[in-house]
């Protein structure tokens, strides 16, 4: 499917849809927390790039939720959307995000999603070249947060066995990983200081 074919559908039906070069891939709708919590990072991390911001007029960046991101220079028909995503500020209103604008993109785990489609996912993400990934896993048996993962992009892969190469040439490691067990905020000095207490983010 192309995007203008895309266009052409009812709107409910093309909000659920990624287009994966021109392979449609449909997007699971979670439970009510799912867009809370969504919501809740949305807010805490717009906080933290406005106080950043503050600091000079040079800084500028963007918070968004669901809200598409363009792979390729060029077209729509390749394109995925991260419940969040942090990027640069662009020229105009009203463009659409490229790959190379978004800093951070961040999936909320859902009990719909798969394993499988999330590792697909983020793997198009380092493809792409976006820094940063975050995983946010909700807690099973109640409306919390678990745990937060922080990847940071790694374009150089270490030794391999001598024959052996890697199955992509960009992956992710993990760099900060918080749970509300273990730790009394979210906090890393990437892509700005992020400084986030866990009491922001209760349901």
């Amino acid at each position: 499917m192309t995007w203008e074919e895309l266009e052409q559908l009812p709107v409910e039906i093309a909000a659920q849809i990624e287009l994966w070069d021109g392979r449609v891939v449909w997007v699971r709708r979670g439970p009510a927390e799912h867009q809370e919590f969504t919501n809740l990072l949305w807010s805490e991390l717009r906080r933290c790039a406005r106080h950043e911001m503050g600091r000079g007029p040079e800084l500028c960046w963007r918070v968004h939720t669901e809200t598409n991101v363009f792979f390729g220079r060029s077209g729509k028909s390749d394109f995925v959307t991260p419940d969040f995503l942090v990027a640069r500020c662009l020229a105009e209103p009203y463009q659409d995000f490229r790959a190379d604008d978004v800093l951070l993109a961040g999936a909320v785990l859902s009990p719909s999603n798969t394993r499988n489609d999330m590792d697909e996912k983020k793997s198009r993400y380092a493809q792409a070249g976006i820094p940063w990934y975050w995983e946010v896993t909700l807690a099973p048996e109640k409306s919390a947060i678990e745990t937060v993962r922080a990847f940071a992009l790694e374009t150089t892969h270490g030794r391999l066995p001598e024959g052996v190469h890697p199955l992509y040439p960009a992956n992710y490691l993990l760099a900060g990983k918080w749970s509300p067990r273990d730790s009394e905020r979210i906090s890393i000095g990437f892509p700005f200081s992020i400084d986030i207490p866990w009491s922001a983010l209760a349901f």
